[in-house]
């Protein structure tokens, strides 16, 4: 035991270490905005090689995926000496890591392609280390299919692109020129390969499956950090070596990045394991971020550069707050799953008062992901708004269309948010125990607790001084859009002004003022100027002066209005109440039952078709030499024949 133990400490100090250096390496390289750096190995292709290239796009996908592997590392130091096996978790951590860094630094179709099948097969082994419980083996295997399939569509996208030459280098891609038809076969088929990693709407399916299957830093990984390497994927093929964009292709992203954001948060207002709701929430901002992009399309085919560097710079830093607040949420989602030995939210309650550490951080990374000042998440959606508000001056009536109805599905979405985090928060950690595991729950180690607490005021600052991370973003935007923001930090008591003053301003800083000045002005009127007597009752009981636990609100029954209103349209949501008649004692019964549409309409129908094609294909091993020689012959009449006819 003591030998696994100092594996673990030696695997992840060392991953964090060298995470920290990748991380101050590329802001370096970021802030300072040199020329990009190219480099080439003789492995890979014969005669072609491995090329390898860092400009400031990929700096910053690089800053942020180090930065969360950093984070994910200090706390699976104190996380992972929990770990019942760590032998399936330690050989692939750091393959992962670099996996994905990999990725972000290839400069050629076969090394990307490469590095890309390294970053799926390492994360579906980690998601593959408790295969035993549950349906994590179920998990892995719908991962795998669907990472497959990402990357055949991905593998056809480079096909197009490389064109008849094959030349396969990024560099030599860029200087072609596609036709309108070859340019839109390639955003979907890049919209298929990379959303079907970043969890768009219908490609999610594997997303709430497989996060919550793996260990929990792992888990913050892939949803905090490995979606935004997908994320990288679309940007850099579509708005780099695609060329100039069309306007139809922002109605597209639009409207598949709109769907995501809100399907995700209803999914994950149904659900009740602590995990898969972090898990759906993902989809929800993936969507936000897509939105983000899609505007960025919309106003660059237009050449309205200023507009596209504000919607470039939103989804940006909505990807990097998105890695802050979600990697926090699945670490406290890690601590209560090593307390309570439980996922599921019903089962826990009051760990407010067992675990306050915890709870206090899980309150930020819950502010944060709702949006609500003066966290994080607030100044990106807000960004996103300004954006959607210049969208009037585009000229095509689809976009005049799309874009104010994209703009309240995603304000839906954001409420709906809230709604989701002020139920997990609520009936995970206020109220009264609802389970012996509950009552005792203790607070997680040392480690785990110092990292939350980083990313909780991490979350903050980057919500109260947004216009640093702003201003860094600047060589991003204007590499793509040729433009970029105003400089944020030069203006007064560091608001953010992302146009003009005379149209929207926001101060993050004097927000903050305002909300911790009304806060202390408030207990100190009512503790030193309120009267003096002090009276006590107890504690407001919503009319249930019953002590137990089962009075109290469920999430089920706090996300039955949502699920009334939207579930028996997008879920088709059934319940069945079972009423005793007056006089018996037997108990009623209430049953809801909600159905994934997606899956019984578009997945399954898949399966039982590969299902019936297997069984019949497998009949033909057993036919006689005769059977055999006359199957050939026919299929070779066949191909001749289309020869034949063939134009």
């Amino acid at each position: 035991m003591s030998r696994a133990r100092h594996a673990i400490t030696l695997v992840y100090v060392s991953t964090l270490i060298i995470s920290v250096a990748a991380c101050a390496n590329a802001v370096d390289f970021l802030l300072t905005a040199p020329s990009p750096a190219i480099a080439g190995l003789p492995l890979g292709l014969p005669w072609v090689g491995s090329h390898f290239r860092i400009d400031t796009l990929s700096a910053f996908f690089l800053a942020l995926v180090n930065f969360g592997a950093a984070a994910a590392s200090f706390y699976a130091v104190g996380y992972g000496q929990h770990e019942e096996s760590p032998g399936r978790v330690l050989p692939f951590y750091p393959a992962f890591l670099a996996g994905m860094n990999l990725v972000l630094l290839a400069d050629d179709a076969f090394t990307f392609l490469l590095s890309w099948e390294l970053m799926s097969l390492t994360s579906w082994a980690l998601v593959m280390a408790h295969h035993k419980e549950g349906d994590n083996a179920r998990a892995g295997f719908i991962y795998l299919i669907m990472a497959s399939f990402g990357a055949a569509s991905l593998l056809l996208a480079f096909g197009l692109l490389a064109g008849a030459g094959g030349d396969y280098l990024f560099a030599s891609i860029r200087e072609l020129h596609h036709a309108d038809l070859t340019s839109g076969l390639v955003l979907v088929l890049v919209l298929i390969g990379a959303g079907s990693k970043a969890g768009l709407v219908p490609l999610h399916v594997w997303l709430p499956l497989a996060h919550p299957a793996a260990p929990s830093h792992v888990s913050a990984l892939m949803s905090g950090v490995m979606t935004k390497v997908a994320v990288y994927g679309f940007i850099r093929i579509a708005m780099d070596l695609l060329g100039a964009p069309q306007w139809w292709w922002a109605i597209v992203v639009l409207v598949v990045g709109a769907v995501t954001a809100v399907l995700g948060v209803l999914q994950a207002l149904m659900e009740k394991d602590i995990k898969r709701i972090l898990a759906c929430s993902t989809i929800e901002n993936i969507g936000i971020i897509f939105i983000g992009l899609g505007l960025a399309l919309a106003f660059a085919s237009n050449g309205f550069n200023a507009a596209a560097a504000l919607a470039l710079t939103a989804a940006l830093l909505h990807a990097l707050n998105h890695s802050f607040f979600k990697s926090l949420l699945f670490f406290g989602a890690g601590a209560v799953l090593g307390a309570t030995h439980d996922r599921n939210i019903e089962r826990m309650g009051g760990l407010i008062h067992r675990m306050p550490q915890t709870a206090v951080f899980m309150l930020a990374g819950s502010a944060a992901i709702s949006a609500l000042p003066p966290f994080n998440g607030f100044v990106s959606e807000w960004l996103m708004f300004q954006a959607v508000l210049v969208s009037p001056q585009l000229p095509q009536w689809g976009l005049k269309f799309f874009v104010p109805a994209v703009g309240a599905m995603m304000a839906l979405a954001a409420a709906l948010a809230a709604a989701c985090f002020v139920r997990m928060y609520g009936v995970a950690f206020l109220g009264r125990p609802r389970s012996q595991e509950a009552r005792e729950a203790n607070e997680t180690d040392q480690w785990s607790v110092t990292a939350m607490g980083l990313l909780a005021i991490i979350c903050l600052l980057a919500g109260i001084l947004p216009g640093v991370l702003i201003d860094a973003l600047a060589p991003v935007t204007t590499t793509l859009t040729s433009a970029h923001m105003p400089v944020q930090t030069s203006d007064p008591w560091l608001s953010i002004v992302p146009i003009s003053e005379s149209r929207s301003s926001y101060n993050g800083l004097l927000v903050f003022i305002f909300i911790s000045f009304s806060a202390m002005t408030a207990a100190f009127a009512i503790h030193r100027l309120a009267s003096k007597s002090l009276r006590r009752s107890a504690a407001w009981d919503c009319g249930y002066p019953d002590p137990s636990p089962i009075t109290q609100y469920t999430a089920a029954s706090f996300g039955q209005p949502i699920r009334r209103v939207f579930g028996t349209t997008v879920f088709r949501a059934t319940e069945h109440v079972d009423m005793p008649a007056p006089g018996l004692t037997r108990p009623a019964v209430y049953e809801a039952r909600v159905h994934d549409v997606i899956w019984e309409m578009l997945y399954a129908p898949i399966a039982s078709a590969v299902a019936i094609a297997s069984g019949f294909l497998n009949k033909m091993q057993f036919l006689t030499i005769r059977r055999f020689l006359s199957l050939v012959f026919v299929a070779l009449v066949v191909l001749l024949l289309g020869l034949a006819i063939w134009p």
